[in-house]
């Protein structure tokens, strides 16, 4: 599979990004124009995609397919992909969890070889460099590398388990999009009370991300007992003035399964961790 045919289902702004990188080493990137929007066709256009008339062509044609479309579409497309018997490797890209991947995989295989893919970063354009972390059969991740050598896609295989791939990206986007919302929150209830710039110039002063500290969790778990009222506080506050709470009590919520570790000095990240999963 030195030179392999590619198709992309479906090109959105992160798909048709991802497929033109693609295109470097691949003998053609295809995609199917029907049904699609005239910003779909604008997207192939700018990355070089060759369109097909259906998906039958498109699938007859690939010896790989890649998967990049809104989450909530992930199993319709691959039912449809089932129905055609499609016998090349199919990357399963989509923010989609572990179960829906491996249900994914149950469909298409033994006709398909199921790779999980997981995209972490922006679209590769502009000098962006996206990790397309991948998860599956060796021989088939192999090809998945090959195809991405020397782009502005970088690969990373975590294994051959199916679904390992889309743990991580959901772990990832779990805490990077939440973050956001709750500094839409946090602004939005400063700005209502006159000192949003405040806010700003108190969060300045530290620039790193909590994600890259799990240690940190440890001291949230021994605080939990007086976080969690402090978060009823914040979400008190929101209501107030008309923003949503449900974020804040949900995570008073989460921190009161760790009432039973009130200043516990021991704890570790273990236990932490255990507490969360099992109350």
């Amino acid at each position: 599979m030195d030179q392999p045919t590619i198709g992309i289902l479906h090109p959105g702004s992160m798909g048709a990004a991802v497929a033109g990188c693609a295109a470097t080493n691949a003998t053609d990137v295809l995609w199917c124009e029907t049904g699609r929007s005239s910003a779909s066709l604008e997207r192939a256009d700018e990355f070089g995609l060759t369109s097909v008339a259906t998906l039958a062509e498109l699938l007859d044609r690939s010896d790989i397919v890649i998967s990049l479309c809104p989450p909530a579409a992930a199993e319709d497309l691959a039912r449809d992909i089932a129905r055609h018997r499609f016998a090349g490797v199919y990357v399963e890209a989509n923010a989609i969890n572990p179960e829906r991947v491996q249900r994914i995989a149950v469909l298409l295989e033994p006709d398909a070889i199921v790779v999980d893919g997981g995209v972490v970063g922006s679209p590769p354009v502009g000098g962006k460099t996206p990790t397309l972390y991948l998860s599956g059969p060796p021989d088939a991740t192999v090809h998945i590398e090959a195809l991405f050598a020397g782009t502005a896609v970088q690969t990373a295989v975590l294994g051959t388990e199916v679904g390992k791939a889309s743990a991580l990206k959901l772990a990832y986007a779990s805490f990077q999009k939440t973050s956001r919302v709750l500094v839409a929150l946090a602004v939005g209830v400063a700005r209502e009370h006159g000192v949003d710039q405040e806010l700003i110039e108190v969060a300045s002063r530290r620039t790193d991300s909590y994600l890259s500290e799990p240690q940190y969790v440890v001291k949230a778990a021994a605080r939990a007992w007086r976080w969690g009222p402090e978060l009823e506080e914040a979400a008190d506050a929101l209501e107030a003035v008309g923003l949503p709470s449900e974020m804040l009590r949900a995570a008073a919520s989460t921190v009161a399964r760790w009432h039973g570790a009130k200043d516990d000095g021991e704890l570790t990240l273990t236990d932490a961790l255990d507490r969360l999963a099992q109350p």
